[in-house]
């Protein structure tokens, strides 16, 4: 049985989110930012917004700033955390939500020597497929 071999991981997708999060992330609102590269190349970024009710990750906003420039196809994303905390892994509301609109996304974790460039589904073990609760119509 061959093993996987690890996925390149983005340097300058990491650089960028975390430019964002030295210059964007100021008191306690924006604590995280995050970046995705389109399939196309581009580059998005986003902030988190806190808030004590909850409040959108960077993640989730970055899934809309994303729509908002027309990158509908996310192939990578990393977040970063403010304060220099580095690479920050996706909370688990966020790996499903990446999941479900990007099955195919890669996922950058891990710090220093030790990150690494991930499928989303395996930061899902025994993943819900959220589309498997509907039902189909054609019947």
């Amino acid at each position: 049985m061959s093993v996987p071999q690890p996925l390149a991981v983005d340097h300058e997708l990491v650089g960028a989110a975390a430019e964002v999060a030295r210059t964007r992330c100021r008191g306690d609102h924006h604590t995280m930012a995050a970046a995705a590269r389109a399939r196309d190349g581009r580059i998005v970024t986003a902030v988190n917004a806190y808030h004590f009710t909850g409040g959108p990750c960077a993640e989730l906003v970055l899934i809309g700033t994303a729509a908002a420039q027309g990158a509908y196809d996310l192939d990578t994303v990393v977040a970063v955390g403010d304060r220099d905390r580095g690479v920050v892994p996706p909370c688990g509301r966020c790996r499903q939500v990446l999941f479900d609109y990007f099955p195919a996304l890669r996922v950058i974790v891990g710090n220093g020597d030790r990150m690494r460039a991930v499928p989303v589904a395996e930061l899902l073990p025994e993943t819900y497929v959220w589309a498997d609760h509907q039902l189909d119509d054609a019947g």
